[in-house]
């Protein structure tokens, strides 16, 4: 393995180790939360009870929230796998870049403008999707990102499921 990918290998380590122990120290906060939650139910009183459910509603939210956020992820990452082995990532290596890091407004503002002709040319693509969604999110726009990688993972889903 060249020096540049083991680098990549290991800042991917890092990053996934850092989630890993994030996820963990959640748990244990939902468990606590949900011993919390159970232990004002059994007071007895209306109150308790009431502050009890209350309580235990919290960490199925963020049970939900850490579940959908990993599954997504997970999603998104395959994607950007299966475009890096076929070659269709976005090249933003020669693009300007700010002090930190982050490409140039107007920079990510053409490359979307040519990422977006792509996807107006075949829309119903989830490569198009893709690369769009990450253009979106040079671009700054975030919200947008978000709904065109949905897109992409359900597009993608649907080829590999053979239900085009």
């Amino acid at each position: 393995m060249s020096a540049p990918a083991e680098n990549n290998a290991r800042e991917v380590y890092k990053r996934v180790g850092f989630i890993a122990a994030l996820v963990l120290i959640l748990c244990f906060y939902f468990a606590l939360l949900g011993t919390i939650g159970l232990g004002l139910i059994a007071s007895g009183t209306p109150a308790g009870a009431a502050l009890g459910l209350g309580v235990l509603i919290l960490p199925l939210l963020g049970a939900w929230a850490v579940v959908t956020s990993v599954r997504a992820a997970f999603a998104h990452q395959h994607l950007a796998r299966r475009m890096h082995e076929e070659g269709g990532e976005l090249d933003t290596s020669d693009l300007p870049r700010r002090a930190s890091g982050r490409i140039e407004k107007a920079a990510a503002d053409a490359l979307f403008e040519q990422v977006k002709q792509e996807f107006e040319a075949d829309p119903d693509n989830w490569r198009s999707n893709y690369r769009a969604a990450r253009a979106y999110d040079y671009a700054g726009d975030r919200t947008r990102a978000r709904e065109m990688m949905k897109r992409a993972v359900e597009l993608e889903r649907r080829e590999r499921s053979g239900k085009q």
